[in-house]
């Protein structure tokens, strides 16, 4: 798909592994439940890894269990109650982001977020960080959630911009779905939670970003090849 280029209006983020590193929220909340269920630590890599899977992939991946497992509700549950404890303590935007939502501004080019992170945890966290996007939508908001491309042109909608005027950045193969099945120019964030096997290189996006820092470039081209 051809890039917005100077048509570009709006740019929507994933949250988790694209906009904020959060994983150091979660690895010490499934560390604990490990310790509760009496094992010992496991890899932190392991549990960064899957954080964009969200807590049920995250209980499967701690304890070793499937969710017909007696009592996996329950384990979920106590999951997000310990990462709801230590939400946004060490949570923090990537390196560049920071610069990269000030540009965007400067531009007037709208932002927002979509993402599978229920709403009761991203509205604290985006408070706790002191960010204050055009759009968020949770899967609360819609009646599906990515891939499927709803989310997407909710956000579209509410940052008045076309699909075709807007880009999708996001961590994982159902990003980059959603994107595509929206109609929307799509980048994957290659140094998000890639898990073990799985390349960001493989999802069929029409650009990738190796570095947080790379997406300036991605996102405006025409000024990166201006200094060429």
């Amino acid at each position: 798909m051809m890039h917005p280029g100077a048509q570009l209006r709006a740019v929507i983020f994933d949250l988790d592994g694209t906009l904020i590193d959060t994983a150091d929220d979660f690895i010490p909340a499934v560390q604990q439940l490990r310790s509760e269920c009496d094992r010992p630590p496991m890899e932190a890599q392991r549990i960064r890894s899957s954080v964009s899977n969200g807590s049920r992939a995250l209980v499967r991946i701690a304890l070793d269990i499937d969710e017909e497992a007696p009592h996996f509700e329950a384990h979920r549950q106590r999951l997000l109650t310990l990462y709801a404890e230590i939400l946004g303590h060490h949570a923090a935007l990537y390196p560049g982001v920071a610069a990269l939502l000030q540009q965007l501004n400067d531009k007037n080019v709208a932002w927002g977020i979509a993402t599978n992170k229920p709403r009761e945890y991203t509205i604290p966290l985006l408070e706790k960080l002191g960010l204050t996007p055009a759009s968020v939508v949770c899967p609360d908001d819609v009646a599906q959630a990515k891939p499927h491309p709803e989310s997407l042109e909710k956000g579209c909608r509410e940052l008045r911009c076309g699909i075709r005027e807007a880009i999708y950045l996001g961590d994982h193969l159902r990003d980059i779905q959603a994107g595509q099945r929206a109609g929307m120019y799509t980048i994957a964030a290659a140094y998000g939670y890639i898990e073990s096997g799985d390349s960001a290189h493989s999802w069929g996006a029409d650009a990738v970003a190796q570095r947080s820092e790379d997406l300036h470039g991605l996102l405006f081209p025409q000024e990166e090849q201006a200094y060429v």
